[in-house]
């Protein structure tokens, strides 16, 4: 069901209910989602047969939506948007690849993730993402999240041996300012950069020996000399290799992607309606917390602050002179919104609640030419990838769970049933599992060890010939054992009844001295087998740390059962 509201208005609780608002039954549960523990196993929720339809109502939802932003439709600023998108990720790609998508597709099916070495198991949501492209006759555009800040210029590498493994972390770059996002992150130390392949084979190659890194820096390095941004270099090689393997899509950093004409619209709407923006996306979020009994006040996200006259607005700003990632603030002085990340940057947007935003546009325009940045955060870019950029997103896990939020948010602000996405995940170990240690019974063992300090008798096979070593007999401390434990406990005999229980443990312990020490390195090393394992059956290794067949093995058959079936 489509609203027919204005942008002005709240949409209440008791109306969504009433207009048949259920955004469960377009999103997969995802809060009983987990990762697949398995090595090779994978997750996609809900089945991919169900794509196609639920793409086609996500159309239909936004196309038949009567929603206003600033004096335009919804639908009709969708419109554009996709338009826009289509065109400036068909420039994007084809400055190091060529591509070949449908020119006039049904739908748009998009996916994203920051702009690094990802997981397979991450990788694999590229994978279906082409197949149902093409299936479905669509275009399948990758967004690369460059918004985001690069944590760590280094990646985890297991080295040593199966039995001895070490992690190390290896650096590809000297460290980056704190908290500076991707698109503004270029390679520091080239010298260090170009050695970083050579490096890591050497960490891992006792583990594997051909790891798709001696492939993949290369195309790197080749990359790094068209471009000096670190992210797109990560980015274009392992796009080039999609292109080896088959895969037909676009990528677009979400940089590129704020700055289209149709999405600066949107930004324009939620900043000159902010305050009732604010009040839904607080309210959702509270909403969520006491659903989940989440009690972190940082989790799913923070609340949007009120300092102040200011609102706090769900958006980056930063400058291209200082690129460290603010907070957005906004207030309203008059006819203008004054915009600040309260540490010096302060700019005016000529834009009220009602009315047009062409001039807020031109001057956000005027904004990215002179170094200022306003970018999307994490819950702001999907809502906008499903609502105005595709017809049907690819998430996560991770993004999913967090996606539940903005769905209340959609059904809250807009109005409207929030569009359908699909949960894809894998995983995949490092092919070493005929090397890796067997499951082991360390809570097993420590268990048989405690139960020999309080019930030491019922591991001794003979408890007549065994002394203890006073002289006394095993079965007299056994007997006695037994006598107290079959005597009912009182309050005249309680101290009594413990101390000898005790006595008689502590005399039956020579006699499972033997059984203890063997216990105890069976566990010992079952505990150091166990973290070895856990070193080397990691989900979280990065995709150039494997050998090529086992990721081709691992990918491709999601192509491959699209092309038989197309």
């Amino acid at each position: 069901m489509v609203s027919t509201r204005s942008a002005g208005q709240v949409c209440s609780r008791a109306e969504r209910e009433n207009e048949g608002f259920h955004w469960s039954d377009w999103s997969p549960k995802v809060t009983r989602l987990n990762a697949p523990r398995d090595s090779g196993a994978k997750l996609i929720e809900p089945p991919l047969p169900l794509a196609a339809s639920m793409a086609a109502t996500n159309k239909r939802t936004v196309a038949g939506a009567d929603y206003d932003l600033q004096g335009r439709s919804l639908a009709s600023l969708a419109a554009e948007a996709r338009v826009q998108l289509l065109a400036e990720a068909h420039r994007y790609t084809r400055g190091y690849r060529d591509v070949s998508v449908p020119t006039s597709p049904e739908f748009v099916f998009l996916a994203g993730h920051q702009p690094e070495m990802f997981h397979p198991g991450v990788w694999f949501k590229n994978f279906v993402l082409a197949r149902l492209a093409r299936e479905h006759g669509a275009v399948a555009v990758n967004l690369q999240i460059d918004s985001d800040a690069m944590k760590t210029a280094s990646l985890r590498v297991p080295g040593g041996s199966a039995d001895e493994p070490r992690l190390e972390s290896i650096a590809f770059d000297r460290a980056s300012a704190a908290d500076m996002p991707f698109e503004q992150a270029a390679i520091a130390d080239r010298d260090y950069f170009e050695s970083f392949g050579q490096r890591v084979a050497h960490q891992i190659r006792p583990l594997v020996a051909q790891p798709l890194v001696e492939k993949y820096w290369p195309m790197v390095l080749k990359r790094s000399r068209e471009t000096d941004n670190l992210g797109s270099c990560l980015t274009q090689a392992r796009h080039q290799f999609e292109g080896q393997w088959g895969l037909e899509t676009l990528e677009i950093p979400q940089s590129r992607v704020c700055d289209l004409t149709a999405f600066r619209w949107f930004i324009a709407h939620l900043l000159a309606n902010l305050p009732r923006f604010w009040e839904a996306y607080n309210t959702a979020l509270l909403e969520y917390r006491r659903k989940h009994k989440v009690r972190s006040a940082a989790h799913p996200a923070p609340e949007l602050a009120a300092i102040d006259d200011w609102l706090e607005a769900p958006f980056w700003i930063w400058s291209h002179d200082d690129p460290r990632r603010r907070r957005l603030f906004v207030r309203q002085q008059d006819r203008e919104l004054v915009l600040s990340d309260r540490a010096g940057v302060q700019v005016f947007l000529p834009l009220a609640p009602e009315g047009g935003a062409d001039r807020a546009i031109e001057k956000l325009a005027e904004l990215s030419a002179f170094g200022v940045r306003i970018r999307t955060r994490a819950l702001i870019t999907t809502l906008a990838a499903r609502l105005l950029l595709g017809d049907f997103f690819i998430h996560g896990i991770g993004g999913a769970k967090y996606d539940e939020l903005t769905d209340q948010i959609i059904a809250r602000f807009f109005c409207l049933v929030p569009p359908g996405y699909m949960v894809v995940s894998g995983t995949l170990h490092l092919p070493i599992a005929g090397q890796l240690p067997d499951s082991n019974h360390v809570q097993d063992l420590r268990q048989r060890i405690r139960e020999l300090e309080f019930h030491p008798e019922r591991f001794l096979a003979d408890i007549s010939a065994p002394q203890s070593p006073d002289g006394q007999p095993i079965f007299t401390a056994i007997r006695e054992k037994r006598r107290w434990v079959s005597t009912q406990q009182t309050p005249a005999n309680a101290r009594q009844r413990c101390h000898a229980i005790r006595w008689a443990n502590q005399e039956l312990q020579a006699a499972v001295s033997g059984l203890r020490e063997l216990w105890t390195k069976q566990a010992d090393e079952a505990a150091r087998r166990q973290r070895s394992k856990a070193i080397l059956a990691s989900r979280g290794y990065a995709f150039a740390l494997f050998p090529e067949a086992a990721l081709t093995n691992f990918l491709l058959p999601e192509l491959e059962i699209s092309a038989d079936s197309g």
